[in-house]
């Protein structure tokens, strides 16, 4: 028995020492794994990082604050791509309805003794505005060369879209002048004072009146569109509404000083139709130095984040 004993002992001694060689085995194995895991996570490139959703150490959470280069996609977007050509068409037609609506109420205004009265314009203003905002905002909504331009010198929007941009502004332009002349027969000699049915733009006043009016009103609309667009001061629902209403005030208030332009594109489609020029430079000029001097004002002034008090 006692032979036994100890032959039982020395063989459990023995599973013993191989249980813990086992385990130490695997402990090294796990070690080991762990240890090519780490150099393999390491060897992940920036590419590799984003597809695993595995963010490097130097990419930021909180979002880029407004007029700050735009690092978003479609800032490096070929510019025959389809979502380029896409923006295009957006632009092409908000500007289009912009000045058709717009100047139509001014048509039917002068040819109707003032039915529409000047508050009237202005509804139609910010209302079409604010509507074009609503449908296309999701696209593109510039429709103004000055607002495309003073984007652009703060390094919010793409350089190399700029030109496209402000064809396709022009083009709606004159597309919708044109299509007012035929609904509206307006073929009076309008750059005489003896018609008073030109739906372009021209100073009542001197031309430094003109101009004034035209960089202030303009460089309150660009502070508004940055004020509600950046940040969380304002519900995204309420843009619309509120840059509308900005237009609105802006054509209430300057109307009677320069027309209330605001849009390079907005004068110089009737100008061309028309083979009116008279103050053509002041309205592109005034309003694409008023877009961008606000614009550069904004830069300066802190975004409000919905943590902050």
């Amino acid at each position: 028995l006692s032979v036994s004993q100890t032959k039982l002992k020395k063989a459990s001694n023995v599973d013993q020492s191989s249980y813990s060689l086992s385990f130490l085995f695997l402990l090294l194995r796990l070690r080991k794994q762990n240890k090519m895991g780490d150099m393999s996570l390491s060897n992940i490139n920036h590419e590799d990082a984003v597809a695993l959703d595995i963010k490097p150490s130097y990419v930021s959470e909180t979002p880029l604050p407004f007029l700050t280069p735009n690092k978003d996609k479609s800032s490096s977007s070929p510019l025959f791509s389809l979502h380029f050509f896409q923006k295009l068409i957006a632009e092409l037609v908000g500007t289009y309805y912009l000045v058709f609506a717009g100047c139509a109420s001014i048509a039917v205004n002068a040819q109707h003794n003032n039915a529409v009265t000047l508050v009237g314009i202005a509804v139609v203003w910010g209302l079409v505005v604010m509507v074009l905002i609503y449908s296309l905002g999701h696209i593109s909504a510039h429709f103004n060369p000055a607002v495309t331009i003073a984007l652009a010198s703060c390094r919010r929007f793409p350089l190399n879209q700029v030109p496209a941009y402000i064809a396709v502004q022009v083009i709606g332009s004159i597309s919708a002048s044109a299509t007012l002349r035929l609904l509206f027969d307006l073929n009076n000699d309008v750059c005489s004072k003896k018609h008073d049915v030109f739906l372009g733009s021209y100073p009542s006043g001197s031309d430094l009146q003109g101009f004034a009016m035209e960089f202030i009103i303009t460089a309150f609309l660009m502070f508004v569109v940055c004020a509600v667009t950046t940040g969380n001061r304002t519900s995204a629902e309420l843009e619309g509404l509120i840059i509308g209403a900005t237009i609105s005030l802006n054509v209430i208030f300057g109307a009677e000083v320069s027309g209330s332009s605001m849009n390079p594109a907005r004068s110089l489609g009737p100008a061309l139709v028309w083979g009116c020029y008279k103050g053509i430079w002041i309205y592109l000029l005034a309003p694409t130095l008023g877009a961008v001097s606000a614009a550069w004002i904004c830069k300066l002034l802190p975004s409000t984040q919905k943590n902050e008090n």
